[in-house]
């Protein structure tokens, strides 16, 4: 039985690639683009695009190359310069006036590219959560490639809400049928080469070039953003607000949803409106 979900989707051409996107919230509202993470494709944030359209948004949230219905990009086409691209193109194509951007692990650090590479002067209020601080002469990943490799096999054989449990014990259980339905969807180039990135691409480098508005939000337990590259964040851009929600390691919304709403609401409902 399939998960039911709210979105509208539809399907837009950018950067060279046919993207689907799902849209939520009344045409005419104030954009908000939702990126997610290696291997959520856009279904998996369903639960954060409603709650954000209630806010008054028209929440667009796109499957990331490689991921879902968006076409799949050739092999060594999964740089955060692409992503950042694409990003780009679908703000171009869908007529979005300086979205708000809420991203996530890997969709953090896209959103970090887009605004430096993109729009670094014009870009809307930014939220990264949680967005690997693993880079070179820092820590590896702590995910191993091992591990998504293991999740995504599964899932191309045939997984269950209970199998995907063991790696998320703090979800709810419509989130791991939703993961369990669509995981399958994300190709294997497009996850290997991202995970690669988390090591290689240097993170910090975006940050100390970021305008506002920014605020970075990780998980309390985070050991993606452990406390430690919290204070080397904090101290690179002193002036950039860093908030922490409780109970929650790296899929910090998933782990604490009311910590993460009443941490990013105050951000996200001072933003300027039309």
């Amino acid at each position: 039985m399939t998960t039911a979900i709210a979105g509208e989707s539809v399907f837009a051409e950018a950067n060279g690639l046919r993207h689907r996107v799902l849209r939520y919230g009344e045409p005419g509202s104030p954009d908000l683009l939702v990126l997610p993470g290696i291997t959520s494709p856009a279904v998996t944030a369903d639960f954060l695009a409603v709650l954000f359209a209630g806010w008054g948004y028209r929440v667009t949230v796109p499957d990331i190359r490689g991921r879902g219905e968006t076409d799949r990009a050739p092999a060594g086409r999964y740089r955060l310069t692409d992503y950042a691209a694409d990003v780009a193109g679908l703000v171009d194509a869908l007529g979005l006036h300086r979205p708000a951007v809420v991203g996530h692990s890997m969709g953090a650090r896209i959103a970090a590219a887009y605004a430096v590479r993109h729009a670094p002067q014009d870009h809307g209020p930014l939220v990264l959560v949680d967005p690997p601080t693993s880079g070179p002469g820092r820590g590896p990943y702590p995910t191993s490639r091992e591990s998504f490799l293991e999740q995504l096999h599964e899932a191309q054989r045939g997984t269950t809400a209970e199998e995907v449990r063991r790696f998320y014990p703090r979800w709810p259980e419509r989130e791991l049928r939703l993961r369990a339905e669509v995981l399958a969807s994300c190709d294997e180039t497009a996850v290997l080469e991202t995970h690669e990135g988390f090591e290689r691409e240097d993170f910090f480098e975006y940050w100390a070039r970021l305008t506002a508005p920014v605020l970075l939000v990780r998980g309390g337990d985070s050991p993606v953003v452990p406390a430690a590259a919290a204070e080397d964040l904090r101290s690179a851009r002193p002036d950039i607000e860093i908030l922490s929600v409780p109970a929650a390691g790296h899929m910090v919304p998933w782990d604490n949803l009311t910590g993460f709403l009443d941490t990013v609401r105050p951000h996200l409902l001072a933003a300027p409106q039309r």
